[in-house]
């Protein structure tokens, strides 16, 4: 165990690149290495592994051993901290050991056993798409199942995929996985983008990052660059904006769109205009400021530096947010999006909500518990889940998709530190390393058959 007044770390990726090194006081908890890493990637997810032991926020650092080493690793998750609904109809928790346990549709990756003994050990990140999942390993092997045809089958690029992979993105039916070298290898449904072919020679090299929409990929280059494939209409053909992809890309988000950050603050668009692809209604709004991008099914929604928001893409969905206008002026901090709505928490930590009233954009029932104190908000196809910071969860949106969470209430009233929804349940961890699920049974809101293996030691769920 640590116990000099000062330990000196280094965060380094699956790739090598040190994020971050120097030396914090033994008396601090690990949220002080979470902050480091998350200086160098704003916005991105991250874990943080001693070996194959996970490092909570909450861990002391007197707690680490240091005969273990002073490397600390650290694994960015797919997607940002405002996006945590999966596409898919099952979960996926992994637990401080670095084993895997899964539940919901059966069919759709909620059963591993032809996989069991790859999921035993060893396990550091995991990515789902809307039919099955992959798993990369500590030593950057990649462990799929699911549906066959929409890359729970890997064996068609099994030899690529036996070590260096640091980072796995999905789409519908569809995954990309980057390798420490910068080389991109896609599997999966073909006109979904488990075709690269078109653009293999633009993989070879140099991406640091693999954002989806639902049918397409786009990859982001040290460079700056995007290269983009898969289902041209969903935003695989990113040839009517090329020149402005060129370079200085530095953030990319998806729905059937998607929309690029710039160095400079400016965001570009392209894929199905209705679902925000054309953003030329708040072109101006978008020159310049922009932070984060949450993108919904058919919307998007911006931050700017300055805490306003702006909204484009399907009005009824969240695109026309003119209702809410007055509350999005300053002050948001974090967007996330259902299907059809959004929710915005503010620093303040109070919530506010726009879009489809059924998908969670009308929130007026629980309005007195969301005032104050929500720290985190997550989503399932159609309502909403929100954390506050006594660790309780508050719940709303269509009932059949998780918005109703009364089964389960007395379970939610403390020590929730995550919450991860798919289409229709959510799960969330508690601080003891439990998980609490509801929603649609079938799609893992049922967790009663593996819940043994969920009273404690979970760390994340996805």
């Amino acid at each position: 165990m640590a116990s000099s007044s000062k330990i000196y770390f280094e965060l380094v990726e699956l790739s090598g690149h040190v994020v971050a090194k120097g030396a914090w006081s033994a008396t601090l908890r690990a949220d002080c290495l979470y902050q480091s890493a998350h200086l160098a990637k704003p916005g991105r997810r991250c874990r943080l592994l001693q070996g194959t032991w996970e490092i909570t926020p909450f861990t002391p650092l007197a707690a680490l051993d240091l005969s273990l080493g002073t490397c600390i690793q650290v694994v960015w998750l797919s997607g940002s901290a405002a996006d945590r609904r999966s596409h898919g109809t099952a979960f996926v928790a992994l637990k401080a050991d670095s084993s895997v346990v899964t539940w919901g549709d059966a069919d759709y990756g909620g059963d591993s056993s032809a996989v069991a003994l790859l999921l035993t050990e060893g396990v550091v990140q995991v990515c789902g798409n809307q039919r099955a999942f992959a798993a990369i390993k500590v030593n950057g092997s990649v462990v799929t199942w699911g549906d066959a045809r929409s890359g729970g089958d890997s064996s068609v690029v099994a030899p690529l995929l036996t070590d260096g992979v640091v980072q796995v993105c999905g789409n519908q039916r569809a995954f990309a996985a980057i390798k420490a070298n910068g080389s991109v290898v896609t599997w999966g449904d073909a006109a979904s983008g488990g075709d690269s072919s078109a653009v293999a020679p633009l993989l070879t090299e140099g991406v640091v990052q693999v954002s989806a929409t639902y049918s397409a990929f786009a990859a982001i280059k040290a460079n700056g660059s995007v290269v983009t494939w898969g289902d041209a209409d969903g935003g695989g053909d990113s040839s009517a904006v090329a020149p402005l992809l060129t370079e200085g890309v530095v953030q990319v988000s998806g729905n059937s769109a998607f929309a690029a950050i710039k160095a400079n603050g400016s965001v570009v668009t392209w894929g199905d205009a209705a679902s925000g692809g054309d953003s030329s209604a708040v072109a101006p709004l978008l020159t310049e400021g922009v932070v984060q991008v949450c993108g919904n099914n058919n919307a998007f929604a911006a931050i700017k530096a300055n805490g306003s928001v702006v909204t484009w893409g399907d009005a009824a969905s969240g695109g026309d947010s003119s209702a809410v206008a007055p509350l999005l002026t300053e002050g948001v901090v974090q967007v996330s999006g259902s299907n059809s709505a959004f929710a915005a928490i503010k620093a303040n930590g109070s919530v506010v909500t726009w879009g489809d009233a059924d998908g969670g954009g009308d929130s007026s029932a629980f309005a007195p518990l969301l005032t104050e104190g929500v720290v985190q908000v997550s989503a399932t196809y159609m309502a909403f889940a929100a954390i506050k910071a006594n660790g309780s969860v508050v719940t709303w949106g269509g009932a059949d998709h998780s918005g109703d969470s009364s089964a389960v209430a007395p379970l939610l009233t403390e020590g929730v530190v995550q919450v991860c929804g798919n289409n229709n349940a959510f799960a969330a961890i508690k601080v003891n390393g439990s998980v609490v699920t509801w929603g649609d049974a079938a799609s893992g809101g049922d967790s009663s058959a593996i819940a043994p293996l969920l009273m404690e030691g979970v760390v994340q769920v996805f």
